[in-house]
């Protein structure tokens, strides 16, 4: 049963009943239709109280149901809420927990509405592309105010019920429970009460017949244009959810309703809206691993040891701390661990200051954190995290000493970036217990964190990394052993046609702009200034060993050579004042690219902004396609979440394999193929993979 049906008195409670956030899906909406049919054609009851069963009242849309026909079958939402209106007898919605899109649009729908204290009230429609479609952007205005309403629809961000039932003038909650716990009973109180109100048949209250104006109109929704299309102006629902209120205020019910579902409709069709809804799912998908369910419980980690007291094992400590889990922190010196200790110290004042952060619970996580010179201290821990130097041989010196004095049955965790776990497991006596934990710079900013399966690593290890990501609020994708994982596999292929591009006749600075207007967070080059050009080098000198045959710009090289590391030399790519961040093109960059070229007898040309694009995004593609072949990545929506939550990918195009289903997969093949015929790049890689190759001829996606 997906909505169950219970009398308690002379009262009808139809509780929606689909976990896990009682989504309104097909099964759910002919629930209480039906619920409403049999309680108003029994004589007995009186008055009718819909709510939801368990951890809330409605999430809103079975994300289930997303692109199914089933989304559109009658009833749907409106249809449902009609319903509502239409009963002839009161209804009294019992919000509490989540009251959330459509979820929210169904109580708007209801005659009364009361609300437990605590519930978290959104219309978030706006973070998948879209604005309400069952009457949310002509029904809030009406019991919230105008303003109010639109800051709610254009934000999308949850508030709390007792916030808003304390707004002055407001009528979305006629009455605020007591606690949750009393809701039903004080829900099933006010249905008895305004049946009783309602007994000579006089007619029910509708949100829809309430006024809706804005004394200031024109020039309240033109200001609020203004705003919008200055934040959010990659993205059309915001500018969109204007227009809707606005229509709240300008046209009858039924002519702004029917303007909202025509909106709604066609931002559907919009790529924005398919690239947020894909992430939206890849996320939820990304935790999901095919061969290890629920049935796998996690280990208990009650305490974390971090080898290394540098940036990322401070960063990877404050993950911890902030959830209450004790942190222990080792360095091999004293100084070591001042410094660490004072980075720490110093990320935390600032977020003190900023008003981001109490000094009180700054105090609490402070308390939680020791350190120590000596392995033996760590011994206790249940998850130990290895943020050393990325080498081999400083890694195999960390394990041998953990896989001593750990306990049994603690997580031995790596946070490389690039080496080969199952060789790092293979340091130990438990590889079964090694797993890779790689965080991302800033570790206690990145919300990505790429978790590495290593040939033979449990699968309750990987279930409890997996809880332990979502505890410090990571989102965590899985990837098989390989060299640099999923997103450095591809960023290297990345990296080496910004390379071919420079020696071709590109600058720094115009591959940057066109990638960044793109929609890139940040180009190559300045992201090699950055993260350190010197990292770039030393994985290189190891490719020339291990793959003498891979091509690459020597460029970056000579210009490690001239000691130019980026921003902490003060110069890389680009020239740096100290103490700025500001990327100054370099007369000595441009004269030594010049020189290159002249020295390997490269003519240069001129470079469009749209072939460095379709260079850049279509080697991470290609690179993308080979690693699913592989393996490494189970679903191509992993390999989008990765590249929107750890490398800067824009958000509105969906990750590197949703873009090229939006392109179209036989473009992007042809275009390879055209790539594969310039002299000066590498033929060989340009070849499509033959999983793309495969795709293209069955005119499938990657994300089908």
């Amino acid at each position: 049963m997906t909505a169950e049906y219970k009398l308690h008195g002379n009262v009808a409670v139809i509780s929606l009943n689909n976990p896990p956030v009682n989504g309104l899906g097909f099964e759910t909406r002919v629930g209480i239709v039906n619920g409403l049919e049999k309680a108003n054609a029994d004589p007995a009851v009186k008055a009718i109280v819909i709510t939801g069963a368990g951890k809330a009242f409605s999430g809103g849309a079975d994300i289930r149901e997303f692109n199914s026909p089933k989304a559109m079958q009658e009833p749907i939402l409106l249809s449902v809420i009609r319903a509502l209106e239409n009963s002839i007898k009161p209804v009294v919605a019992a919000v509490h927990s989540v009251a959330m899109g459509g979820g929210l649009e169904l109580a708007l729908g209801a005659h009364y509405r009361i609300a437990a204290p605590g519930a978290k009230i959104a219309l978030p429609e706006v973070k998948l592309g879209l604005i309400p479609g069952a009457g949310g952007t002509q029904r809030l205005p009406r019991v919230l105010g105008v303003e109010t309403a639109l800051n709610m629809i254009v934000k999308g961000d949850p508030v709390n019920s007792e916030v808003l039932a304390g707004l002055p003038g407001q009528k979305l909650f006629d009455q605020l429970s007591a606690s949750p716990e009393s809701l039903l009973e004080e829900a099933v109180a006010l249905a008895e009460k305004v049946a009783a109100q309602h007994a000579d048949g006089s007619p029910m209250p509708l949100v829809r017949n309430l006024p809706c104006k804005h004394p200031q109109g024109d020039a309240y929704f033109q200001f609020a244009r203004n705003m919008v299309n200055g934040m959010a102006k990659n993205f059309p629902a915001p500018a969109k959810c204007v227009d809707a209120v606005e229509a709240s205020t300008k046209r009858k019910f039924e002519d702004g309703m029917a303007f909202e579902r025509e909106t709604f409709m066609n931002l559907m069709l919009t790529p924005e809206c398919k690239a947020l809804r894909h992430i939206f799912q890849a996320e939820r998908a990304a935790s999901k691993i095919p061969d290890v369910g629920s049935d796998i419980t996690p280990r208990e980690i009650k305490g974390v040891a971090i080898i290394g007291a540098g940036t990322m094992g401070g960063g990877i400590g404050m993950n911890f701390l902030n959830v209450g889990i004790p942190v222990t922190m080792l360095e091999m010196k004293q100084e070591a661990i001042d410094r660490g200790v004072a980075i720490i110290r110093k990320n935390y004042e600032a977020q003190v200051k900023k008003g981001k952060l109490k000094q009180d619970k700054y105090d609490q996580r402070m308390a939680l954190l020791t350190t120590t010179l000596n392995y033996e201290e760590l011994k206790n821990a249940d998850l130990v995290i290895e943020a050393v130097f990325e080498d081999m041989g400083v890694k195999e010196t960390v394990f041998k000493k953990l896989d001593e004095v750990m306990k049994p049955g603690a997580i031995l965790a790596s946070n490389t970036s690039t080496l080969d776990v199952d060789q790092i497991a293979a340091f130990t006596k438990r590889p079964q217990d090694v797993v890779g934990m790689h965080f991302f710079s800033p570790a206690n900013v990145m919300k990505l964190l790429e978790v590495v399966r290593g040939a033979k690593t449990a699968k309750d290890v990987l279930a409890t990394v997996m809880a332990v990501a979502k505890k410090i609020k990571k989102t965590a994708v899985v990837s098989g052993v390989c060299d640099g994982f999923i997103g450095n596999r591809m960023i290297e292929q990345y990296s080496r046609q910004a390379g071919f591009l420079l020696e071709e006749g590109a600058t720094p600075q115009q591959v940057d702009k066109a990638v960044e207007k793109f929609g890139f967070a940040m180009g190559p080059f300045r992201m090699g200034d950055m993260a350190g050009n010197d990292i770039g080098w030393a994985i290189r000198k190891r490719r020339y060993q291990e793959k003498p045959d891979m091509k690459y710009s020597k460029t970056a090289d000579l210009l490690c050579e001239m000691g130019r590391y980026g921003q902490k030399t003060g110069a890389g790519w680009y020239d740096y004042v100290p103490g700025k961040r500001d990327a100054i093109a370099s007369k000595v960059v441009e004269e030594m690219v010049q020189k290159h070229r002249k020295d390997v007898g490269i003519t240069p040309r001129k470079i469009s902004d749209e072939e460095i694009v379709q260079r850049l995004v279509y080697s991470l593609v290609n690179e993308g396609a080979r690693i699913l072949e592989d393996g490494i990545a189970s679903k191509a929506s992993d390999i989008d979440v990765v590249y929107l939550t750890g490398y800067g990918f824009p958000i509105w195009r969906g990750g590197p394999m949703q873009y090229a289903d939006q392109v179209g997969l036989f473009n992007v093949a042809e275009s390879m193929k055209r790539f594969a015929r310039n002299p000066a790049d590498d033929a060989a890689f340009w070849q499509p993979a033959p999983l793309l190759q495969k795709l293209v001829k069955e005119g499938k996606t990657f994300n089908g």
